[in-house]
Order: C-alpha cells, then structure tokens, then sequence
C-alpha cells in the first residue's frame, strides 16, 4: 500500500520536526505547536521536493520564491501572539503554508501575493483543506491591504512579512492597530534580522529577534527589481 507508507512517513517526519526542529529549540506556545502539527506542509511543496517535506530549511516554490524553515514559520507565528480574535495581514502568500498556520490561530487572513501563479497555487491547496477564512489579493505588498477591502474593523492586529525589506513599510505600519503587533524580517539584500515590532501611539517598539534570510519584498515600499 504505497499511500499508506507514503502517509506514514510523513507522520514520522513530522514528529521528528515538532520534536527536534521546534519543541528542542524555543517554540513553546502549545497553540503553535498544535497547529504545527495539524497543518501538512507536504501539501505545499512541490512534488520534486516532498520527501525533504518536514527537513527543517527552505524549499524552492517555483517563481523564485521559497517555503521558510518550519522553525522560522513557527518563530515568526509564535512572536505575533495572535489571538482567535484577530484579523491577520500576511505579506507574500507564497506556497500558503504560513497562511495555513495563521488561519488555525486567527479570526481571519488577509493575504497578498505579487505573483498571480503563486497566489492561485496557495488558493487551490487551502481550499482543498477546506480553509475558509482566508482573503486573497494579488498585488504590491509593500502598500498594504487595498483600502476599499479593509476588514470591518478598519485594520490589522496583526502583520507578518514573510519577505525581506529594508525597512518596515510606512503603509503597512498605518495599517496596524494601535498595540498591534507586526514581524518582519528587516535589512540588506543578503541577510536580515527578524524583528517583532508593537505600536504604541503610532510609533513602532522593536524588539529584535535573531538574525534570518529571506528571500526580497520587491515594491513600492519594498525592493527595487
């Protein structure tokens, strides 16, 4: 039974990266190891890399892009200490993982994804898994959410970037509560820092994490072509 081995091995993958990848290191909110576990990332690699699946490193996506470690996918969703009452803004869609992850953890997601193919791609997986409180947008991300579709509250408690930028995005920033958290990988085309920011009275207080690589938020408020 060759599906049957194929899930099984999965299921001992995973384990192996709750265990090692992210309970060994320093993720210990239990929702995000919950919901780590939950989610198959298998279902968002390409065929040609599912075996490296639960391998804890980045895996090429197709158009350039990348699926982050699943330890940085679980740092950066445990540093934005999202709550079942929040309306989530995630910047670069990509394979839909990370947007997975956040959508356990949230009220609602609001995605964007400069790559029309990519952000169909993700649309097709989560729907097949039958997430439903998801909101995609094809477009700049570095300006943000369109203002037209703004969530009822009128903006985010929550911002995660999951591409480099230089600097965190002035319409990004206005877009976040007050009190509002925002995670972002910050710096210079070949290494940055992953820093978790809170507003307070329209100012960011950042606090800096550790040093990460990700691949560049290319836009308006991003990095030029």
């Amino acid at each position: 039974m060759p599906g049957r081995q194929k899930k099984d091995g999965f299921s001992a993958s995973r384990e192996r990266m709750l265990t090692w990848d992210l309970k060994g290191r320093d993720i210990t909110d239990p929702r995000v190891l919950a919901v780590m576990a939950e989610v198959p990332r298998d279902e968002f690699i390409p065929s040609s890399h599912q075996s490296q699946a639960y391998s804890d490193g980045p895996l090429p996506i197709g158009m350039g892009q990348t699926i982050s470690q699943p330890y940085i996918v679980a740092l950066m969703t445990q540093e934005l200490r999202i709550d079942r009452g929040c309306d989530v803004l995630e910047i670069g869609t990509g394979s839909g993982y990370q947007t997975a992850v956040l959508s356990k953890l949230a009220k609602k997601v609001y995605t964007v994804e400069r790559f029309g193919e990519l952000a169909e791609s993700a649309q097709a997986v989560l729907g097949r898994l039958g997430v439903s409180n998801i909101e995609f947008h094809v477009g700049d991300g570095s300006c943000g959410w369109p203002v037209p579709k703004l969530p009822p509250s009128g903006y985010f408690d929550r911002i995660m970037i999951t591409a480099a930028v230089p600097q965190i995005p002035a319409p990004l920033a206005g877009q976040l509560v007050d009190g509002g958290f925002i995670v972002a990988p910050v710096g210079c085309r070949g290494s940055q820092t992953l820093v978790s920011c809170r507003k307070k009275e329209d100012k960011l207080i950042e606090r800096i994490v550790c040093d990460v690589r990700f691949v560049r938020l290319l836009g308006k408020h991003g990095f030029e072509q």
